[in-house]
Parts: structure tokens; C-alpha cells; sequence
């Protein structure tokens, strides 16, 4: 008995852990003496530029139609007839507790509101990003910094507004105006002007932010022209230019997609021509909120990636096919633009007659394509923008998974079950198409359902459409220490599709710095992919043993470089020097980002894991405690304050920690096995057993629940039922060493 005593206590001991204190392989942590990427020097890049001004007099109408266009008036300096508008008459704008002003004062133009002290401050407006339905105003700040003003004008309405709502930002907060979050020369510069350099310097924490062109000009979507320009004044009126170049469509999506995308910065340096993938990483439905299950658009996403989710992609359809490239504008108004392809005689596409179809009298609200398949959400409180996913409207998901659908959008007064019996009526069996089913899967898979990892290695292999393999792939992360898993990632990191590929190699780097050979050898394969992305996150999967000096390494280290002034990219700084064994740099960076955004609770989580590893458990405990604060209905941040209160010692709080946790996620399997196991530490027994026993349903593959019960209950005699428990335990786990001990010790017993 007493080696079934011994066993509970050491299961006890491992289940407490709050980190896992393994060593990595640094023999490779030194800078590249001679990095294999490095950026084009800025004056050589822009020498090649002509800027917008030179393609007045040859393409005239090209050039007015983008003069007047929402590219043309991305960024520009305050001008005073422009904008006198919103200065004059003096406007008082009351937003969340805070009230500001703008107003003009002689020549200038001033805002009154909450600088970074809190106190009220009067500020010079320098440049306006944006035209209608809003615009910004820059304000420039110390440190080559300017930043954006989360008061706005609407040149409409001549009103102003805060575009966070009633979200009332403080100053000192990320995301007030002041802060990393409201900063142009991270998350503004490159979108509204040609070929930016950021040029931060970490040193300093400045910028010299540089660029060819202030706003978006036509070298932002042609490319630099300075070559052509010059041969066009050599040879006027000739043919036949060896300097012009034709972009592919492929390469105008992408050129689009550099700025229509919700997007990770790689290189700082996207130029027309080159793939969107050589310079991005791409945000796609997985297990966040950014997107719905079905694709449709949640957060601030744009455009890029929904389309891709698209049919419509996946035939061809590009952004030329229903936009005018200079004014932006759609090339015909209404239905007329979608019968281009959806009406007859135009092969391959379904034919479709509007009336008949959409159910809607001609005309009226639902009768138009955009209505159903383009549904609008507005962002920045006066944005409406269109959804380009072109899905299908399906109310039985908006019941099962609370995914929008443009019936109820429009028809906010009635129900879903309303909505439900309305399309099953008109459009029958139909409305059970495998689109339906995807979002179904996704939707599992993003909340934990047992098995759905099973759905997602079908879309692997069925799935048509690219992203929705490369969205499966990278829902698969919690699996991917499974072998069947890394095995079929192991395979599609094979794919065709580059996007494939790159989730591929984050879902089998995700078990780094632990990888199984399988994982490793697929990795490497990718280091020398054809596509940086691909090859960036295979070096972040291998992060622990990377050579920086090759292709891949120091293609991550720039890109690591070049985010480091976020703290997002301060956390990745973080976790590339814990894995390569500098625990203490690790440690003082964490610290750095969360100085930074003291307001993210996930900063402040991986801040504490690193307070943990250095032995420093108290203050483990203040940030997670902190973390909670902020977000009080996160049960994972809950369950890891339990960790953290039982490694300070603080066992009765952390048992209440552990309750709290299953009360806010009653499926949170491993919670109640720890639960069970400080109901145990305790010695109420009883309660411990039924709680393991909760665990065991939920999580039925998990073996240390009924391993956990079968030491129980030995201690208590009751043999039988232990027997049967440990049996159970290696069941699900043949190679369970601690079970096949126990089972022995208690077959060996007398009278067994």
C-alpha cells in the first residue's frame, strides 16, 4: 500500500506544475555575422521612384479618376480650406467622461483634449489620414512619433466623434490616442503612403520613419516608375517601353491584399509584384474572435482574407473583375455587376434571377445580391464596410453557433426560428450544403469538442478552397503532439498553397521546443521553402536550435527586429530568448511589454510563467491576479492563478481558484482534475472522487483522472475499484508507468 501512497503523491506533485523547466540546445544563440536578408538601402529604393506628378500628362483620366479617389486622399497635409470645416465654428465633442475641443485660432487649427498625463492639452493637427466617411488627424509627438487621433470628423455629417464609441480610453492605456496602439508609424504609415520604412530603433525606442511618396500614389499599386518615366521622355510617343511591366492578376490581388488584409508585417518592404506571402503573414479564422466560424468578418479583418474564403476566388474573380482600379469605385451599380457572370449566356457560373431568387420584391431591402452575400458592418462607428466572403445566409447556424446571418441583420425585429422557417421554405434541402457543414466543424473545433480535430483532418485533404485547408491546419495545434495529427500536417506541409503550408508549420512548431522527429524533419524541409512565410514560421518552430545565420533564421530575426516596437512583437523577442536558454533577458523583456500594455491579460500571463520559472512565485501570483482583474470570465488565466496560488504555498486559495474556474467553464476537464486533486489534499475524499470522476467524462481520453482515482482509492482499501480504475488508466494509455506500478503493487496484495 504503501507504494500506491507514494504514486498519488508524486501524480500530486506533477499536476501542480506550472511551467515545464526543460533546457533547450543553444549552441546556435550568437547574432548572424552576415544575415542572409537584409533590406535594399532606403536611398537606393526610393532614387527609383518618379511620385504621382509625372503620370498627369500621359494618363490624364487615369489620374483624375485617383486624384479625387480614397487612395489619392489616404494621407495629406491639414489644409485650410479642406478642413476648416471641422475647426470653424468651434465644435465641443463629448465622448465616454471626457470632453474635448476643435477649434481654429488664426491660421492653426487646435484639439483640446486628454494628453498622456490626463491632463487637457491644446494640439497642432499635421496631417489628416482618411477622406469620407472619416477623417483622422495626426499629431506629431517627440521621438519621431506621430499619433492618431481617436477623435474624428465626418466631412458628412460636419460632426465629430470618437471612433472607439462609449469605450472612454484613458490616457496611458495602449490604446488611447497617446499610446502604442493609436501610433501612425506602426499601425498607419504603411497603408496610407508608397513604399514606407518604419526605421525604428529600439535603442533610443524612436523612429525616422521615411517614404517614397505621402499617400497612397500610383507607384503604390504600379510600382516604382522612375525608370519608365525616364525612357518615356527619351523616346515621347514610342511603343514597345522594356522598363514597363504588366502585373499578373494574381500580383494586383496581392498588391491590393498588402493593405486590405488584417495582416503580420515580415519585411517592412511589400512592393507591386512581389507575393503577398514573401512580406505577410495573413490572419485567418482560427481559434479567436477575429473571425466567424463560417468566414464572415468579425473584427477589423478588411477584405482579403474573406475573399480568399470565397468561392469566387477559388473560381478567378479578382478585384479588377468588379472595381475600377483608379477611383476604387464598383464598375457597374446594383445586381447588373453580379449578372455579369451570374446571368445568362456567360459559362461556368450558376445563372441566377434575382427576384426569384432573393424572395424579395425588386428593389426593396434583400433584393439586391450585396444584401444577402455581402452583408455590411461597420467599423470606427461610421465605416460601413462589406463583407467579401460572398456567403450564404444560414440562420440554423446563428441558433447553433451564434454566427450572423444577413436575414436577421435586416430583420432585427423578428427571430431566428423565424428566420430559420423561412429559408428551409424557400430553398429546401439546399440549405444543407457542405458550406454549412464547415462552419459547423470550425465552430467545434474553436470550442474544444472532443474528437473535432477528427472533422478538421477531412478538411485537410476535401477542402477545395486553400484557406479553409490552411484555416484546419492551424485549428489542429492542439493536436498536433498526436501522431496521427503531426503526421497529416507532416503531409499537407506539402501542399500546393503556400498559406497551406505556413499553418502547417505554426501547428507542428507549436509543440516547440518538445518536437517529435516527425515534426522536426517536416520543419526543416520548410526552412528552404519557396515562400518567406512558410520559411519564417518553420524557423520559429525550430527556434530553439535555429542556425540564425541561413535564409530562414535571419529572415526571422528581422521580422522579429522589425515588430519589436508592439508589444506583441516584444512577447515573440521574449519567447525566442527563453527558448534559446536566456531566461533573464526573457524575463526583463516580458517585463518591458508589459510596462508597455499593462492592460492585456495575456502579457501579463507570460509574464508570470517567467516570474515563475526564476523562482519568484509571489510576484507570479500578483500578475496573474492582475491578469484576472482584466479578464474575470477567462477560465484558462483562472486556472493557471490556481497553479500559480498552489506553487506560493496558498493552497485553500487555490483550490478556490480551481472552483471558480469549472464555474466559468464547466467542460474545463483538466480544472477538475486538479480540483479533484485538492479535494484529495485535503482529505475530502469523497468529494474528490466524484470531482476525478467529472473529469473522466469530459476528457474520457485523459488518463491520469482515473489513474488519480485508482490511488484514492488503494489508500482507502478499497481495492476492487482501484484495480479497475488503474486497468483503466492503461486502457487509454498502455505505456502509463505510474498505473502499470500501481496495478502490480495492488495485484501482488494478499489475497489477490
Amino acid at each position: 500500500m504503501a507504494a500506491a501512497v507514494a504514486v498519488l503523491a508524486a501524480a500530486g506533485v506533477a499536476a501542480w506544475l506550472l511551467i515545464s523547466r526543460s533546457t533547450v540546445d543553444v549552441s546556435e544563440t550568437g547574432p548572424p555575422s552576415a544575415p542572409a536578408f537584409r533590406l535594399a538601402p532606403e536611398k537606393e529604393v526610393f532614387a527609383r521612384y518618379a511620385g504621382s506628378a509625372t503620370c498627369k500628362d500621359c494618363h490624364p483620366q487615369a489620374y483624375e479618376a485617383w486624384r479625387k479617389s480614397h487612395h489619392g486622399l489616404a494621407e495629406r497635409a491639414v489644409d485650410p480650406q479642406l478642413d476648416q470645416a471641422a475647426f470653424d465654428p468651434p465644435h465641443t465633442i463629448k465622448h465616454g467622461t471626457q470632453t474635448s475641443e476643435a477649434r481654429r485660432d488664426g491660421d492653426q487649427f487646435h484639439i483640446t483634449t486628454a494628453g498622456l498625463g490626463g491632463h487637457q492639452m491644446n494640439f497642432t493637427p499635421d496631417r489628416v489620414i482618411g477622406e469620407s466617411p472619416l477623417r483622422q488627424f495626426l499629431i506629431p509627438t517627440s521621438g519621431g512619433r506621430w499619433q492618431t487621433m481617436e477623435l474624428a470628423f465626418d466631412p458628412a455629417k460636419r460632426d465629430w466623434f470618437d471612433i472607439f464609441g462609449n469605450e472612454d480610453r484613458q490616457p496611458g492605456e495602449w490604446g488611447h490616442w497617446t499610446g502604442r496602439g493609436m501610433n501612425w508609424n506602426q499601425m498607419c504609415a504603411s497603408c496610407h503612403n508608397t513604399r514606407v520604412r518604419k526605421n525604428y530603433q529600439p535603442a533610443t525606442d524612436t523612429y525616422r520613419t521615411t517614404m517614397a511618396e505621402q499617400t497612397v500614389s500610383c507607384e503604390s499599386c504600379h510600382g516604382p516608375m522612375g525608370d519608365h518615366v525616364g525612357w518615356q521622355k527619351k523616346y515621347p510617343g514610342k511603343s514597345n517601353d522594356p522598363t514597363a511591366r504588366k502585373l499578373s492578376r494574381d500580383q494586383m490581388l496581392d498588391a491590393c491584399g498588402a493593405c486590405h488584409a488584417r495582416r503580420g508585417e515580415l519585411t517592412g518592404d511589400f512592393q507591386p509584384g512581389d507575393a503577398f506571402l514573401d512580406h505577410f503573414t495573413l490572419s485567418i479564422p482560427d481559434e479567436s474572435d477575429l473571425f466567424y466560424p463560417d468566414g464572415q468578418v468579425r473584427d477589423e479583418d478588411y477584405e482579403f482574407t474573406s475573399f480568399h474564403s470565397s468561392k469566387m476566388h477559388t473560381a478567378g474573380v479578382r478585384c479588377v473583375d468588379c472595381h475600377e482600379p483608379h477611383s476604387s469605385k464598383t464598375l457597374i451599380e446594383g445586381n447588373l455587376l453580379c449578372l455579369r457572370c451570374h446571368g445568362p449566356p456567360l459559362p461556368p457560373s450558376v445563372k441566377i434571377d434575382p427576384i426569384a431568387h432573393s424572395f424579395h420584391k425588386e428593389g426593396t431591402p434583400g433584393s439586391h445580391c450585396v444584401d444577402c452575400h455581402m452583408p455590411q458592418t461597420t467599423y470606427m462607428q461610421r465605416h460601413a464596410r462589406r463583407d467579401h466572403g460572398f456567403t450564404i445566409p444560414d440562420p440554423l447556424l446563428t441558433k447553433q453557433h451564434n454566427i450572423p446571418n444577413a436575414c436577421n441583420r435586416c430583420h432585427a425585429d423578428k427571430s431566428v426560428d423565424w428566420a430559420i422557417e423561412a429559408v428551409e421554405r424557400w430553398y429546401g434541402p439546399r440549405m444543407n450544403r457542405p458550406t454549412r457543414t464547415r462552419a459547423q466543424w470550425i465552430a467545434a473545433a474553436r470550442a474544444g469538442a472532443p474528437n473535432a480535430h477528427s472533422n478538421l483532418l477531412r478538411l485537410l485533404t476535401d477542402e477545395k478552397i486553400p484557406l479553409w485547408r490552411a484555416s484546419a491546419a492551424n485549428l489542429l495545434r492542439p493536436w498536433a503532439s498526436d501522431p496521427v495529427v503531426s503526421g497529416a500536417l507532416a503531409r499537407v506541409a506539402r501542399d500546393t498553397n503556400a498559406l497551406v503550408r505556413s499553418m502547417a508549420a505554426r501547428s507542428l512548431g507549436s509543440t516547440a521546443p518538445q518536437l517529435d522527429a516527425g515534426a522536426r524533419a517536416a520543419l526543416q524541409a520548410l526552412l528552404i521553402d519557396s515562400t518567406r512565410a512558410v520559411r519564417v514560421e518553420a524557423a520559429w518552430g525550430l527556434r530553439a536550435t535555429l542556425d540564425t545565420n541561413s535564409l530562414a533564421g535571419s529572415e526571422l530575426l528581422h521580422s522579429m527586429e522589425l515588430n519589436r516596437d508592439q508589444p506583441a512583437g516584444l512577447l515573440q523577442v521574449g519567447q525566442w530568448l527563453s527558448d534559446r536558454g536566456d531566461a533573464a533577458g526573457a524575463l526583463q523583456t516580458f517585463q518591458k511589454a508589459v510596462e508597455w500594455d499593462g492592460g492585456s491579460a495575456p502579457l501579463r500571463q507570460t509574464l508570470a510563467v517567467a516570474l515563475s520559472t526564476a523562482g519568484r512565485a509571489a510576484e507570479a501570483v500578483k500578475e496573474l491576479e492582475a491578469a484576472c482583474k482584466l479578464a474575470p470570465r477567462d477560465a484558462n488565466l483562472r486556472f493557471n492563478l490556481a497553479l500559480g496560488l498552489n506553487e506560493a504555498g496558498r493552497v485553500p486559495e487555490a483550490t478556490r481558484a480551481l472552483e471558480q474556474t469549472v464555474e466559468l467553464d464547466p467542460q474545463f476537464s483538466r480544472a477538475w482534475y486538479n480540483l479533484g486533486l485538492a479535494y484529495q489534499a485535503r482529505q475530502d475524499t469523497e468529494r474528490a472522487l466524484r470531482t476525478l470522476l467529472r473529469a473522466e467524462s469530459i476528457s474520457p481520453n485523459f488518463p491520469d483522472a482515473p489513474f488519480a482515482r485508482a490511488t484514492i482509492l488503494a489508500r482507502l482499501g478499497r481495492n476492487n475499484e482501484a484495480i479497475a480504475a488503474a486497468r483503466r488508466a492503461l486502457e487509454i494509455s498502455p505505456g502509463h508507468s505510474a498505473a502499470t506500478a500501481l496495478l502490480n503493487s495492488l495485484t501482488r496484495g494478499p489475497g489477490l
